[in-house]
């Protein structure tokens, strides 16, 4: 797919849309600025690809708003090298993100069909995180601990596992709550294990389901 003088520009708009929504991250903006949103989405979108708008991707599922998933990253503050968990891999775009801010990333995906497309979307952008299909409320404990983790549908709760995969000092970021809305949380583990929890404002996820799609 193409990336041209035209997308380009809509990108650049977006940036500054993103600029007056409250993101001062200059890595976030730059990341977001450097990757083609429109390879994520259908052809029929293409035109739509820049809008702050969510679109849906297949089996349910939705590429976040890009005002979502730089928040989210803000939020998240990733650094170059740092090991970070993604639950949700979607349609790849946030995970694209963290890799272009120099994360290690490792991503997991429940939905069969996501899993093989974003995949095949992300090598051809030359980024290579650790990606899997299974039960994000699991996450990938063989990996852990990380320095930072993001969960990218709404949860009904904070799972134990993923507080238990954080590395002391770390952070998680995830959307809680049951139904249409969800609130933004933001998990930091202390050095002695307590968590801080600090809450965000109101955001709309797909839930974070529990069974694998075959």
């Amino acid at each position: 797919m193409e990336d041209s003088f035209k997308h380009k520009g809509m990108r650049k708009k977006l940036i500054e849309e993103l600029r007056y929504f409250g993101i001062t991250e200059e890595r976030v903006l730059d990341a977001m600025m450097k990757i083609p949103r429109h390879f994520f989405l259908d052809l029929a979108f293409v035109e739509q690809a820049y809008s702050n708008v969510a679109f849906q991707i297949g089996v349910g599922q939705t590429i976040s708003h890009p005002r979502t998933v730089a928040y989210q990253t803000q939020l998240l503050n990733p650094q170059r090298g740092q090991k970070i968990l993604e639950i949700g891999t979607g349609s790849g775009y946030q995970t694209s993100v963290l890799c272009e801010m120099g994360a290690r990333v490792y991503s997991m995906e429940r939905q069969k069909e996501l899993f093989i497309k974003s995949r095949k979307i992300i090598s051809q952008l030359g980024y290579t995180p650790k990606l899997f299909f299974g039960d994000g409320y699991k996450g990938m404990p063989s990996y852990a601990p990380y320095d930072g983790i993001i969960v990218t549908c709404g949860a009904p709760f904070i799972p134990e596992a993923l507080v238990e995969q954080l590395k002391p000092g770390g952070k998680m970021i995830i959307p809680v709550g049951e139904g249409a809305k969800q609130i933004m949380h933001q998990v930091t583990k202390n050095p002695d294990g307590t968590l801080q929890v600090d809450q965000f404002g109101e955001f709309s996820f797909v839930p974070m389901l529990e069974k694998v799609a075959k």
